[in-house]
């Protein structure tokens, strides 16, 4: 799998990105909070610190920002992600309410400097990523 991006888009990605995680254990803590008010079901999914999950969590963003351009390392980790996220119970139905945690995240933090096209850029990446990973976890369900 390749993922078709140009060299603007990932330059876009990886600039948003890098404003976040220097506020790392903020966003990381302010996902969770997002993720909880939009679905409130949500935290029985876990039993960790969710400080210390948030900082999981940027790790991996950092990781997969860091990676776009290289599918073939990235994947065996997504692979593996989504695999532990079947484990600890999470559904495909939660995919895309990660993924608007995730862009509403970006739109809180970063303000006017989350262009539209930045919004774009992260929405087709998390879409592809998300599809990879829930075709692994969820086969039967396609």
């Amino acid at each position: 799998m390749q993922m078709a991006l140009t060299i603007q888009e990932v330059q876009l990605l990886r600039d948003s990105f890098r404003e976040i995680a220097v506020k790392s254990e903020q966003a990381g803590d302010r996902f969770y909070k997002i993720l909880f008010e939009k679905d409130p079901e949500a935290h029985i999914l876990f039993t960790n610190d969710i400080g210390r999950q948030g900082t999981m969590l940027m790790s991996k963003l950092g990781i997969i920002v860091s990676e776009l351009h290289n599918m073939e390392s990235l994947a065996p980790m997504l692979e593996g992600l989504a695999m532990r996220h079947v484990a600890y119970g999470v559904k495909k139905e939660h995919y895309p309410i990660v993924g608007e945690v995730l862009i509403q995240l970006l739109s809180e933090m970063l303000g006017d400097e989350f262009t539209p096209e930045a919004e774009a850029v992260w929405i087709k990446v998390y879409v592809e990523l998300a599809d990879l990973m829930t075709e692994v976890a969820y086969p039967d369900l396609d």
